[in-house]
């Protein structure tokens, strides 16, 4: 489980929340931040604090798309495929981002540096095309700029997550 098998920190998280099902999702949300994804004995350790069978558990974790159930990238780039980002080469942008990275849509890079992610919509039409990387917008995108850009976030050291 991440890089620390022991489980105080899922213990805190529960410290700060009622013992009942209503905490479930901020404790899922929680515990995420902290590991960057749900491991499966946080959430053994979250069902048992709850006193929430851990079949519950997993229907909610598997149900909502903010939770992930493997280790992420410590940057996750999101690119749009909605209609503005398509017709203005959207597909092209996904495109040099998967070459960029090595990787697929869903998928971390080895060194768990990047995670890749495709998306409905961003928001941001105006802007298209365009990605996100961790809470950053980037838009009018060309291939060039995306490799720039990527290569910022490489160059950060330290594992910190944005």
């Amino acid at each position: 489980m991440a890089e620390n098998n022991d489980l105080a920190q899922v213990e805190e998280v529960l410290k700060g929340h009622p013992r009942e099902e209503g905490s479930l999702i901020p404790v899922l949300q929680e515990v995420q931040a902290v590991y960057g994804y749900l491991p499966e004995e946080a959430l053994a350790h979250v069902s048992r604090g709850l006193d929430v069978p851990l079949s519950r558990v997993y229907g909610v974790v598997t149900f909502y798309a903010q939770f992930y159930l493997t280790r992420r990238g410590r940057h996750t780039v999101r690119v749009c495929r909605g209609t503005a980002c398509h017709v203005r080469g959207g597909k092209s942008v996904l495109n040099t981002v998967q070459d960029f990275l090595g990787i697929e849509d869903g998928e971390t890079t080895p060194d768990f540096a990047f995670s890749l992610e495709t998306v409905a919509c961003l928001g941001t039409c105006f802007l298209a095309p365009v990605m996100m990387v961790d809470r950053s917008y980037y838009g009018k995108l060309v291939g060039l700029k995306v490799g720039a850009i990527l290569d910022q976030y490489r160059e950060k050291k330290g594992g910190q997550r944005e």
